[in-house]
């Protein structure tokens, strides 16, 4: 059996480095984000229905995502609109991503879903694993990527559910203000989940 383990956190906790840190014991992992951006890419089964929803959103044959962010600015139900059709397409990518795994004989795919409990992904898992640190640390990780603003910090914050009610609903938290303790954390998350599966 293939274990499916979720990973999460809010914007600025280590989420990729955790996912690393997965990789690195020999695990595969699944990245929403990138699974988006595959869908927006030339080719992408995002483009067509994206492009009719909103006119003006390609470009070159591909989403244009400054585009559609402007776009959306202007169409105060266009989010919903968005997510209705590029949600199943990204659960389609993930289940794709699954079967391949269990094929191989993987005990553990790891899914790094930013928006997991918001989704309600996490009804989909067999664990879920949320990096966490603190709200200071968080801040000063996020306000030193290029083009961060306080409006946008603030902005991205309300769409993501607390840290602490996260904390609370997971079944592993990996700590990201030390890397060894991070990772220390990793390998024991897929040492317990190995257990459970030898039990």
């Amino acid at each position: 059996m293939t274990f499916r383990l979720g990973l999460t956190g809010s914007i600025g906790m280590g989420k990729s480095t955790a996912g690393r840190m997965f990789v690195d014991l020999g695990y595969p992992l699944w990245d929403a984000d990138a699974a988006v951006h595959r869908l927006y890419a030339q080719g992408g089964a995002a483009v067509r229905p994206v492009g009719e929803a909103f006119p003006g959103a390609v470009s070159e044959g591909a989403i244009d995502r400054e585009r559609l962010k402007s776009l959306l600015a202007n169409d105060s139900k266009g989010l919903q609109k968005l997510e209705r059709i590029v949600h199943p397409l990204v659960a389609a990518d993930r289940e794709e991503f699954v079967d391949a795994a269990r094929h191989r004989g993987d005990q553990i795919v790891v899914l790094d879903i930013p928006l997991l409990f918001e989704t309600g992904a996490d009804a989909q898992m067999d664990g879920v694993a949320v990096v966490s640190t603190s709200a200071q640390l968080q801040r000063e990780r996020v306000m030193a990527r290029e083009g961060m603003t306080e409006q946008t910090f603030a902005m991205i914050l309300s769409r993501q559910m607390p840290d602490d009610q996260k904390r609370a609903r997971a079944d592993w938290i990996i700590p990201s203000d030390n890397m060894q303790v991070a990772r220390d954390a990793v390998r024991k998350i897929c040492d317990e989940i190995l257990e459970r599966q030898d039990a």
